[in-house]
């Protein structure tokens, strides 16, 4: 028989040492085939969809989700086409459901049973998708620990016995939102605890006024709370972050700028035929202007080099676009986009913007950006003070733009105003290089016919 081959959880980053398991789109039984997306998982920096190098059979899964699992580790195996999968649980999904079944609650004094008659088997409810299985009748220990609740009162038991039964997501949502499985009211086939009976579980009831919160330690969820595991992109942003805020001299400065002809400007693109498949927004003309100031002023488009003491000016841009998605902040870059027209600008946001909503962003697209641009104003927000991402001189902030009050022509005018703040690592970029760039992108801003003229 030919080796069953196991598929080890590759580096899909940039010296990453794990990677957690979303989501399965294969199962034990099924045929694979070289290509074929097997998982998602994700990374300290994306979501990544992993193909299958062989083809042959799933005869076991070696990690489940919600596990985190270091690279190099092997994630399944696949025997050749035509092999007998054993009708067997596998013994990592055994361990698995062995592992998720709650601990058991507390009961009360047990009476004498009458015994068992001797080789009756019964037919034991397990997990959904594990099917059924008979057994002796055979009750786990209890553990002495477990008999008493901390207030005192027995919980009821779920519905069908003492052990509440759950699949391994379920169990990671129960243990992320806080909720206990054992005082969860099952609702699914066979007394399972689905994904809803756990986020009804998890709201909490009114308060009374006069409830008081007392302190928790680590690891404790008292009424009202919930706690989210900081796992993945959002594990790397914050760590980023922190390096970031404490390592290098920020600096921030801003200017309020009438782009009252910039939102006009972006109104005629949108009617032009070379724009018809591309979002027009005045994000286009913001990134415009920031790439024509820097090719202006290219000391702006550098990082630090910590171990030789120097600044390392890069010659392309790669322009990072800050992207809130539902596992956290991250900053895909456009490369080389001080090298496109205007057309490829925006086809390239567009494109950018597109897969970081999905979850879709690959890790090269994260690496190597030179610049950042955040927009805030499409939360309303007039203004901030960025942090600069790892290993990049400067980042710009747009606030909303708004009609405000404005001198316009000697005249007081309704006028769209919004303000730009530019943050810089001050080892790099000193007041005047700074307020050069940032004075020049509010000009073009004004004026944007000055983002076709270049030197």
């Amino acid at each position: 028989m030919s080796e069953v081959k196991k598929f080890l959880m590759p580096d899909v980053g940039e010296g990453l040492e794990e990677a957690d398991i979303v989501v399965w789109h294969v199962k034990v039984g099924d045929e694979v085939h070289d290509g074929q997306v097997m998982v998602e998982v994700e990374t300290a920096k994306a979501l990544v969809e992993l193909p299958c190098p062989y083809d042959g059979v799933v005869t076991e899964l070696l990690a489940a989700e919600g596990d985190t699992v270091a690279v190099g580790a092997p994630i399944i195996a696949v025997a050749p086409a035509g092999t007998a999968v054993a009708a067997a649980e596998p013994e990592r999904e055994r361990a698995l459901a062995a592992d998720l079944v709650p601990e058991p609650v507390a009961e009360p004094a047990p009476t004498k049973e009458p015994a068992k008659e001797a080789g009756k088997e019964t037919r034991t409810a397990v997990l959904v998708g594990y099917g059924v299985r008979t057994s002796s009748g055979k009750r786990r220990p209890r553990r002495a620990d477990a008999a008493t609740p901390t207030n005192g009162a027995a919980r009821p038991a779920p519905a069908g016995g003492s052990l509440a039964l759950a699949k391994p997501p379920v169990r990671k949502l129960a243990r992320d939102l806080g909720v206990d499985l054992a005082s969860v009211q099952p609702s699914g086939p066979g007394g399972t605890v689905t994904r809803e009976d756990v986020h009804a579980a998890a709201r909490p009831a009114p308060a009374p006024v006069s409830q008081t919160f007392p302190a928790t330690g680590p690891g404790e969820t008292i009424a009202g709370e919930r706690r989210i595991p900081v796992k993945g992109v959002r594990k790397a942003t914050a760590q980023a972050m922190v390096a970031s805020a404490f390592s290098a001299p920020h600096v921030t400065e801003w200017v309020t700028v009438d782009v009252t002809r910039t939102v006009k400007l972006v109104r005629k693109l949108r009617e032009l035929p070379d724009f018809a498949d591309t979002k027009v927004s005045p994000l286009l003309l913001v990134a415009r202007a920031l790439l024509v100031a820097i090719a202006r002023h290219p000391e702006i488009n550098a990082s630090w080099d910590e171990a030789s003491q120097e600044i390392v000016v890069r010659d392309r841009i790669n322009l990072g676009i800050a992207a809130a998605t539902p596992r956290g902040l991250i900053v895909p870059n456009i490369k080389d986009a001080g090298g496109k027209s205007l057309t490829a600008l925006a086809g390239a946001l567009t494109e950018l913007v597109a897969t970081a909503r999905e979850g879709r962003t690959s890790p090269a697209d994260l690496a190597r950006g030179t610049v950042t641009i955040t927009n805030v104003g499409v939360f309303g927000v007039d203004g901030g003070t960025p942090i600069l991402n790892p290993g990049e001189a400067a980042i710009l902030a747009v606030g909303a733009i708004r009609e405000q009050p404005w001198v316009h022509k000697g005249k007081v005018k309704p006028r769209q105003v919004t303000t730009l703040s530019l943050s810089f690592d001050h080892r790099m970029v000193d007041g005047e290089l700074g307020s050069r760039v940032l004075a020049d992108v509010a000009q073009m801003l004004e004026w944007p016919k000055l983002l076709f003229v270049r030197g």
